[in-house]
């Protein structure tokens, strides 16, 4: 198992990417989908940001305001997350390694691997929860937040797309290896709502943006 680097939240970005660029299976995918879905969340509180205190947008403080702390909620559990997986996939891991020379080594083996395989199925997956959770507040600003920042808010909603994608193929890749085929069944079908969602809504948000328009605050 790699020793364990501390929070990926304390590296610089230079940091980051060297340990991802490194021959260490962790950070992977896992933790880069985490870190982009991060960023992306960043992005919604810079435009609620911009956003909010303008008179032309004062209509809208009401959604600046929620967006603001969601963002930044979301910003500080993704990089939680990213933590979470290179620990699960580390178990993981070391599961594949243990021995399995005879029965009782197989069992064991065979059973730590299900276990291990949950997690590293479950940590990405409720990044893709929260990648869906964060593009319903992209949606929300789309039209009713800064035009000049607009860009940046498309930007948001694509990151959030990638990085659910990217989660979800690493819950996929685990699935082969849960011991209870109605689980992992369970997992893939709410992943597939999740991730139809996402496309629907980023979509969405291009062509909000895309129309350089303001529509109608949300309703009270």
């Amino acid at each position: 198992m790699a020793p364990d680097p501390g929070s990926y939240a304390d590296f610089t970005l230079s940091g980051f990417t060297e340990a991802l660029a490194s021959a260490e299976p962790v950070p992977g995918g896992g933790s880069a989908s985490a870190v982009a879905a991060s960023i992306a969340a960043s992005l919604v509180v810079m435009v609620a940001r911009l956003s909010l205190d303008r008179p032309k947008y004062a209509a809208f403080t009401a959604t600046h305001e929620r967006a603001i702390a969601a963002g930044e909620a979301a910003r500080q559990r993704f990089l939680e997350l990213a933590d979470a997986d290179a620990r699960e996939y580390s178990a993981f891991t070391a599961a594949m390694k243990l021995p399995r020379e005879t029965d009782e080594q197989r069992a064991t083996r065979d059973s730590a691997l299900d276990v291990a395989a949950r997690a590293a199925a479950g940590i990405p997956l409720e990044v893709v929860r929260h990648c869906r959770e964060l593009l319903e507040d992209v949606e929300s600003l789309a039209g009713r937040s800064n035009l000049n920042a607009s860009s940046d808010l498309d930007v948001a909603a694509l990151l959030g797309q990638a990085a659910a994608r990217g989660a979800g193929a690493n819950v996929v890749i685990n699935l082969g290896s849960i011991a209870d085929t109605r689980e992992s069944e369970r997992m893939l079908a709410e992943l597939e709502v999740h991730l139809h969602q996402i496309e629907s809504v980023t979509a969405f948000v291009h062509g909000q943006v895309q129309s350089g328009t303001l529509r109608e605050p949300e309703a009270a």
